[in-house]
Order: C-alpha cells, then structure tokens, then sequence
C-alpha cells in the first residue's frame, strides 16, 4: 500500500506540475484582447489593401503598356498596308498604261493595213473599170 500511496502522490504532483506548467503556457500564448484583436485585423486589412491597390496599379500600368504596343503594331499594320497598296496601284496604273500602249499601237498598225488593203482595193476596182472601158471600146 506504501507503494499505491507514493504512486498516487507522483500522479497528484504531475497533474499539479502539469497543470502548473499548461497555465503559464496557456497565459504566454493566451489570445489578445479585443481591442488588440480588432487594432492587429485593423492593422492586416491595411496592409492587405495596400497590396491590393499596388497590385491594382501594376495591373493597370501592364493594361497600358499592352494596349499602346497594340496600337503601335496596329499602326505599322496599317503604315504597311497603304504601302503595299499604293505599291499595288502603282503597278495596276503601269500595266493599264502599257495595254493602252499597246491597244494603240495594234489599232495604229490595223488602220494602216486597212488603208492600205483599201488603196489596193481601189486600184484593183480601177484597173478593172479601165480594162472593162477599153475592151468595150475596141
């Protein structure tokens, strides 16, 4: 029973003991008061906010500087485009000049060989004449 005695005062003294020690450890890590509480959420919510709003701004700032280089590529799109096209132009304006060239040339070259089928024509017709005149004569 001496034994059962001394067993139960070692189990007493540990749950004094530990007691003891989950007291001071429950006071040192004890939550803050509701004043404290509120001023450190007060406290985070700003840092939180600030954050945000630097994060916001940087957002901004890369929305900027995307939408500019879009409009910068864009515009050197368009410088190109209008480039090209005039350059298209251009040559569509030489390739109709050298077929009006060359649709007057052939019309040039036509009514020279009409004129001239005519003429022979003409002299055909009047060496015909003259040929029926002097037979009918004779």
């Amino acid at each position: 029973m001496a034994q059962e005695n001394h067993l139960g005062k070692g189990v007493l003294i540990g749950f004094i003991t530990g007691g003891a020690l989950g007291a001071a450890l429950a006071l040192l890590y004890a939550p803050k008061t509701g004043k404290e509480l509120r001023a450190e959420i007060r406290t985070k919510s700003d840092e939180f906010q600030d954050d945000a709003e630097k994060y916001i701004a940087e957002a901004k700032d890369k929305a900027i500087d995307l939408i500019n280089e879009g409009k910068k590529k864009s515009e050197k799109l368009i410088r190109d485009a209008k480039v090209k096209s005039d350059e298209l132009i251009k040559d569509a304006e030489k390739v109709l000049e050298e077929a009006r060239s060359k649709t007057n040339i052939l019309v040039k070259t036509g009514k020279e060989k009409i004129d001239q089928k005519t003429s022979q024509v003409k002299t055909a017709i009047k060496a015909g004449v003259d040929a029926y005149k002097e037979t009918k004569n004779n």
